[in-house]
């Protein structure tokens, strides 16, 4: 439901408008940046548009739709996401999956594909929305719909429909069978068919401010430090929840004694055991070094920012303040450009799928060097 979602009040209102007057665009792209909620208003709008008696701001959540939409299992409620090939004889599609996926938008619509990719036990694989996929749908749309009203095909991550795929919807997204819409959740719109994108409606969704992360964090977990993590989170909730419930839950900081340990086997110079961390960083897959990385440019920042002496301006836990407070005299002006610029090279060279154990080492033999300025 609408109240699912963090912020972005002046989308839902337009969209709830839209609906009120009968003007709902049959294919609706939600673009913004990660973390901001797309999918969460993607299925609160689906769940609003099956609901028998909506109300003026949200689904009713009592009618029979409803109570089959928020199990996800209403029959008129169809779900396309990004699939691993499994055995030769199985075709990868969304409905091989259909028991996880549903397992995992019940424990909040806030996660990312490496969430995802665990969930599916196929970390270090390329997920993808295949071919197979636009024959199940249009089957799927080709039958009557089971309550006689709306139908809607939710997809998550739409970058990720090969070309063949793609192509095969794009008839049935420019024409769909009558009440029936297409929501396309999109985290890079550029990687889309211009045609797909030509065919449907733009709903751009900000990133969430600081204090809206903050406040749902308090809400989930009364005692973390919603501050800090909110700002570190930089408008992505995604992110924020993993940080909270890595220092909140008891399951340690991984990126944190990672980050740790290569600037001190940096600052030693000491070969042998960087090759090691190199090669035991690049075991936790691609999405999340990606993390990683983004983490470790975050506390490079709020190293530099702590020199200036001004408390209100970091944003740390305990655990990093404490090593942030002997580590940030070797992070300055000479060398926190260079410094982040490595990381995002490294991040860049990661996506592309270049080998992480020769990123990581390049990587760390760069700060060796940025360290001693």
């Amino acid at each position: 439901m609408f109240s699912d979602v963090v912020g972005q009040e002046d989308v839902k209102k337009q969209i709830i408008s839209q609906v009120g007057a009968g003007r709902v665009p049959h294919a609706i792209l939600l673009s913004g940046p990660e973390g901001c909620g797309k999918l969460a208003f993607a299925v609160s709008l689906a769940q609003y548009l099956l609901c028998q008696h909506p109300k003026d701001h949200d689904a009713c959540g009592v009618c029979p739709s409803c109570r089959m939409s928020l199990s996800f299992v209403h029959p008129d409620l169809h779900f396309v996401f990004p699939v691993v090939k499994g055995k030769s004889s199985d075709q990868p599609i969304s409905d091989n999956f259909l028991e996880a996926w549903r397992r995992r938008l019940s424990n909040g619509f806030y996660f990312g594909l490496d969430d995802w990719m665990e969930d599916m036990n196929a970390e270090g694989s390329q997920p993808l929305i295949y071919s197979a996929e636009s024959g199940v749908i249009q089957n799927k749309l080709a039958l009557t719909p089971f309550f006689d009203g709306a139908r809607v095909v939710v997809v998550w991550l739409a970058e990720k429909m090969n070309e063949e795929c793609a192509n095969k919807l794009l008839k049935i997204i420019e024409e769909p069978p009558a009440r029936t819409y297409f929501l396309l959740v999109s985290n890079d719109t550029g990687r889309l068919l211009p045609t797909i994108v030509s065919r449907t409606q733009n709903i751009s969704l900000r990133a969430l401010s600081r204090e809206e992360i903050a406040v749902r964090l308090r809400e989930m977990e009364p005692g973390c430090p919603a501050e800090g993590i909110a700002r570190s989170a930089e408008g992505n909730l995604t992110r924020a929840i993993r940080r909270m419930r890595e220092n909140c839950n008891g399951e340690g900081n991984d990126f944190f004694d990672r980050f740790v340990q290569l600037m001190r086997e940096c600052y030693r110079v000491d070969l042998k055991h960087l090759k090691e961390w190199s090669e035991d960083t690049a075991s936790i897959g691609r999405e999340n070094l990606k993390l990683f990385i983004t983490y470790s440019l975050s506390l490079l920042r709020e190293s530099f920012v702590y020199n200036f002496g001004h408390a209100e301006l970091n944003y740390l836990t305990a655990e990093e303040e404490r090593f942030v407070g002997g580590f940030s005299r070797f992070v300055n002006e000479r060398n926190i450009v260079g410094m982040c610029k490595e990381m995002e090279t490294a991040a860049r060279d990661i996506e592309q799928n270049t080998n992480a154990k020769l990123v990581l080492f390049d990587l760390a033999l760069q700060m060796i060097v940025l360290l001693k300025k």
